[in-house]
């Protein structure tokens, strides 16, 4: 059984105009990009929920020392990390990834923290903890490495090895704690 011209003629007619593969054949080639930037935006998505909480936690843990409550408690630097390690979401392995730094200084101009990256992108890992006493100014920095998954290509990448700097900060006078004003 062979096949005459016309027959052949026709198969290939019908192979020209047939558009049946042409849908997944640009599905493939939007597919990657499309993918990329889904990814990247979940991933945004999550190191902004990541910041934002953050952000709350260091708050609720500056007005502990503002409040003279870790002076006065007796809390210690690892103490304070842990408070702040149970108010964290997302974050695995808190007490070997979070940098927890408290700083005192003489007056707001003077405030000058180091830096949380050294010149060839990583984290500084040297911390101190200074809560100060009444009235000291007083500025604590919390920081992390969020790794990062996506391709590199979307630029969320800020640390050497591919992760995302996460930080936040808060800066204040503690309060005049210890001390009582007579009323009246």
């Amino acid at each position: 059984m062979r096949e005459s011209k016309v027959e052949r003629r026709w198969t290939l007619r019908g192979f020209r105009r047939s558009r049946s593969g042409a849908t997944a054949i640009e599905f493939s080639l939007l597919a990657m990009p499309f993918f990329a930037l889904l990814f990247a935006l979940i991933e945004t998505s999550v190191i902004y929920f990541s910041n934002a909480n953050l952000d709350s936690v260091v708050a609720d843990a500056g007005r502990l020392i503002r409040t003279g409550q870790v002076q006065s408690g007796g809390m210690t630097e690892a103490q304070f990390k842990s408070y702040i390690c149970d108010r964290l979401t997302l974050v695995s392995d808190c007490a070997s990834d979070v940098h927890v730094d408290v700083r005192k200084f003489s007056s707001f101009g003077s405030v000058t923290p180091p830096a949380l990256i050294d010149g060839d992108g990583n984290i500084v890992e040297t911390t101190v903890f200074q809560p100060g006493s009444a009235g000291d100014i007083v500025l604590v920095r919390v920081y992390f490495s969020w790794g990062i998954v996506g391709p590199s290509i979307v630029g969320l990448s800020n640390l050497e090895g591919g992760g995302h700097l996460v930080a936040a900060s808060a800066a204040f006078r503690n309060e005049p704690f210890g001390t009582f004003l007579p009323a009246g």
